[in-house]
């Protein structure tokens, strides 16, 4: 899987927590998940949980605190996958 296509499971996966859509609109790599989507930070342990699931990977806690941008996301998520 490339970084492209988790890009895109990444982005999919977040829609539902998101809750300005603006940014969502335009989202990149460097996009803050929590200033810039407002995914309630609460709700980030329900999206690691679906990053789990769909990727098949597990995520460790001290991981978990890293992901910050989408960026951020798509490269654990490829490192765990490597």
């Amino acid at each position: 899987m490339d970084q492209t296509e988790i890009f895109e499971k990444v982005i999919k996966i977040l829609t539902p927590y998101v809750k300005n859509q603006d940014a969502l609109a335009s989202v990149t790599a460097a996009t803050h998940i929590l200033d810039d989507l407002k995914v309630n930070s609460a709700r980030l342990v329900d999206v690691v949980l679906e990053f789990e699931d769909i990727f098949e990977i597990e995520i460790d806690d001290d991981d978990v605190d890293s992901v910050e941008t989408v960026g951020n996301a798509v490269a654990l998520i490829e490192s765990k996958l490597g």
